[in-house]
């Protein structure tokens, strides 16, 4: 056996951007055939290329591997003599029993390697144009999806769409996180090409009166109220963006933390966006239903909860007006206030109090 082998198939395989772990042998105890500094590269299949030491040891490294991969997190594992094969976490190790005759001891380092992310931005826009060009530098692969696009305007990006029919998106591309920056052109069919791909995380770059008018339409037209409500917007983190690459830049920002499994911070910005999808949907609820009575509104605000009649500051900037947007505002009144779902970085929806207005921005509307 090649014990460098691994470093054929680790170019292979991350040439067609396939998962694989890079199993490193931290430390051995005779007796083990494998010795410190033997590497192997193990595919989620359990495919070993390279070498680690006997089969002994295998199963308790395929076993890690596939855990490595699922969360994209580095492991250490022990595998040492023992009567059972029981596992214990040990902390900073996990600890494999191994019944094998041989004995010794391993110490192994598994280093999930994962293929890169795709990012698809949606539009033609100078923001989307900067992201574009910005995504690479952290490791994203790009996905262009703009009516009329050309790929010679499009040099960083892996693949170019030229039509945002949502079924002809979602027919040729997969991505995880997609954003949208169609800034006037094509903005509501941009955002249902987005829908289309069914992403972790959706972000809308524009103004937050401009983006609850349009998440109203996306209802009207028979989106998916939950699909819907999980789309960030305004997009972006607070960091003063004025420029098509600063605003960029915050977007980015925030599609990084999701792809960290970071939980992002809503801001208060965001709440008018949903507002008006929260009373789109109460409306919609009580016109279909032949039962709503005076008791029935007595009884549904008796079970507010106490958090949602308190008022909330408005926000006075978002990420994309910086310090020109900040202005004097009054605090939400209590009537104001609405229990709106916001969007973790597991993709799932829970409840949090915030105010019905809220400052626009300079990204649209």
């Amino acid at each position: 056996m090649n014990r460098n082998e691994w470093i054929t198939q680790a170019a292979r395989l991350q040439s067609a951007d396939q998962p694989f772990a890079l199993v490193t042998v931290l430390s051995a105890q005779a007796p083990t055939s494998g010795k410190a500094g033997d590497k192997a590269v193990v595919t989620p299949d359990g495919q070993i290329h390279g070498w680690i030491g006997g089969g002994c040891a295998q199963p308790a490294v395929i076993k890690t591997v596939r855990r490595a991969l699922l969360d994209g997190q580095p492991r250490k594992i022990r595998i040492a003599p023992s009567d059972e094969s029981a596992e214990r976490d040990l902390g900073d190790v996990s600890e494999f029993g191994m019944a094998c005759h041989s004995g010794g001891t391993l110490e192994l380092f598994i280093d999930p390697i994962m293929p890169s992310a795709t990012l698809t931005v949606v539009g033609d826009s100078p923001v989307a144009r900067a992201l574009v060009g910005l995504a690479p530098r952290v490791g994203l692969r790009v996905a262009v999806v703009a009516q009329g696009a050309q790929a010679q305007d499009f040099p960083d990006a892996d693949t170019v769409l030229d039509s945002d029919d949502a079924a002809g998106v979602s027919a040729r591309l997969a991505s995880p996180f997609v954003v949208v920056a169609t800034q006037g052109r094509r903005d509501l069919q941009g955002l249902k090409a987005a829908l289309a791909l069914q992403p972790q995380g959706l972000w809308f770059v524009a103004s937050a009166r401009k983006a609850g008018v349009l998440l109203d339409s996306l209802l009207a037209s028979g989106e998916d109220p939950a699909a819907v409500a999980r789309i960030v917007a305004p997009a972006g983190e607070f960091i003063g963006a004025q420029t098509p690459e600063e605003i960029a830049l915050s977007v980015l920002t925030s599609v990084v933390a999701a792809r960290r499994g970071r939980e992002p911070m809503m801001p208060a910005a965001q709440t008018a966006v949903t507002a008006s999808m929260a009373s789109s949907l109460a409306s919609a609820a009580e016109s279909s239903s032949c039962c709503s009575t005076t008791a029935n509104s007595a009884a549904s605000s008796s079970m507010e909860p106490a958090s949602a009649k308190a008022l909330v500051p408005v926000a006075t900037s978002s990420c994309c007006g910086g310090a020109n947007n900040a202005a004097t505002a009054t605090a939400a009144t209590a009537s104001d206030a609405v229990i709106v779902p916001t969007r973790t970085a597991e993709s799932k929806v829970a409840p949090a109090t915030v105010a019905a207005s809220a400052k626009s921005s300079c990204c649209g509307g």
